[in-house]
């Protein structure tokens, strides 16, 4: 039976080798950028970045499954072995210099996270994971914070690009964390926020309209760093749900109970309309 470290092995390889192409494309400043949507960004860098990955886990397991941002076209979660691969999370942040953008490489199997890596490039910080091996960050064991007093905590979120449709019942929620904890940050890149939490920067994090390889990789760092994962209803659908929550124990229990009453109707109303 496997313990995930030759694959582990093969996402630092990988991301190693995206994180040369990204350093180079932020160092000449000169690369193309495509958009998908609106606001939702795509570089040559990207692209790039992603056919290295692929290159490498494709030689070392050539049968397992790919669910990549660039190169997927459903977002499926099929039987056995499935990669999670974000090329770049951040790329808005790293089409403008800003230094946080992370290579986010996660390895599923039958459905559970076994092993996953975040590798913020800018600063050189790889956050690893091997299901109940722990969590590490370059080398060093990690865990999250133990201020669970959610008025000391401090927590990250982000902004959906291109699904404001709970954009009010957002900001309220936002204007009530301000008045409750002691500060908010919104860095750009889900994996790296996750990665925050399981090295206990933040206290907890949450976010809506994220795709799986956003947090293939940072929900199994955040559990193995002892911290808690789950959907906005307290469930285990936070792959491909769209909804997520980490944090400490206490922290992640505040914002469970308050999201709760912030988002109440529209959850009534997304249940009406399945």
């Amino acid at each position: 039976m496997s313990d995930f470290t030759i694959e582990l092995n093969v996402a630092k390889k990988a991301a190693k080798s995206a994180a040369q192409i990204i350093r180079k494309f932020q160092k000449d400043s000169n690369f193309s950028v495509d958009y998908k949507g609106k606001n939702d960004l795509v570089t040559e860098a990207d692209v790039k970045a992603e056919e290295a990955i692929l290159s490498v886990i494709g030689k070392e397991f050539p049968e397992d499954h790919i669910l990549a941002e660039e190169s997927s076209v459903e977002q499926v979660m099929p039987e056995g072995r499935t990669w999670l691969i974000d090329p770049i999370d951040g790329t808005t942040n790293f089409t403008h210099g800003f230094p946080v953008y992370c290579v986010s490489i996660g390895l599923w199997e039958d459905r559970e996270p076994k092993m996953g890596l975040v590798l913020e490039v800018a600063g050189n910080e790889c956050f690893t994971a091997i299901k109940n091996m722990g969590a590490y960050l370059n080398g060093n064991p990690i865990s999250v914070s133990k201020v669970d007093n959610p008025e000391n905590a401090l927590v990250g979120t982000g902004f959906p690009y291109n699904d404001l449709s709970l954009m009010d019942h957002y900001l309220e929620f936002f204007r009530m964390l301000m008045s409750n904890i002691q500060g908010v940050r919104r860095p750009g890149a889900a994996s790296y926020d996750l990665c925050c939490v399981a090295c206990g920067r933040f206290e907890g994090f949450y976010e809506y309209a994220l795709n799986p390889w956003d947090v293939g990789a940072g929900g199994l760092i955040v559990q193995e760093a002892g911290g808690k994962v789950t959907d906005w209803s307290g469930g285990n659908d936070w792959l491909f749900g769209k909804r997520i929550i980490a944090g400490n124990s206490g922290v992640h229990a505040f914002l469970l109970d308050e999201i709760a009453t912030y988002f109440e109707m529209d959850e009534i109303q997304a249940r009406s309309e399945k």
